[in-house]
């Protein structure tokens, strides 16, 4: 039962860090980056489809995306698709592939973005330690009902702080990565 609470803290906090992660993807660094474009999904056949399930999506330089749909007569659904998301380039067509030209970030909102980093990150570490928290009142509950000693109520604690602790490492390193992308010019 203790192995079942510690096992499903840990992958909660993985979850925790994986959504960092995603979250900071969608963070434009004034690079091109694939994953700008995962939110955005386009009316195909009346049914709203990912972008990347049905376009190939390559970056031939530094600050391009290139949008190449399999079906070249949806190019104009894409195209309004990438206009209507809130990503902010408009996108180029050229009737066989779009492009996305990715602006270069002012120093301002270079260290804005910074800031917007370091508040997902504080997300990230808060939903960590609810985490810790809701697995260290299970074990509460537990001892409370006999089900394990105190001493290894104190144990189990000491283990839930350590996978805290690591977790909290994780995002810590995750939003330097991240901050230290947004600030090199």
């Amino acid at each position: 039962m203790a192995d079942a609470i510690m096992t499903e803290a840990k992958e909660k906090m993985q979850k925790a860090a994986q959504n960092l992660q995603r979250e900071l993807g969608q963070i434009r660094a004034g690079r091109a980056n694939a994953s700008l474009l995962d939110r955005i999904t386009v009316n195909y056949y009346g049914a709203p489809t990912p972008l990347n399930q049905m376009a190939s999506i390559q970056i031939p330089e530094a600050r391009v995306l290139m949008i190449t749909p399999f079906d070249k007569s949806i190019l104009q659904d894409v195209e309004k698709a990438i206009m209507a998301s809130d990503i902010g380039i408009s996108p180029t067509n050229d009737g066989n592939v779009i492009r996305l030209i990715i602006p270069q970030l002012t120093e301002e909102r270079r260290k804005e973005l910074a800031k917007d980093v370091k508040k997902e990150a504080e997300n990230a570490k808060i939903a960590v330690r609810n985490i810790r928290r809701d697995a260290i009142d299970e074990y509460k509950k537990q001892q409370k009902n006999g089900d394990i000693t105190e001493d290894d109520l104190r144990g189990l604690e000491k283990e839930v702080q350590k996978l805290t602790d690591e977790s909290i490492k994780e995002v810590d390193k995750i939003a330097s990565d991240k901050e230290q992308e947004l600030l090199d010019v």
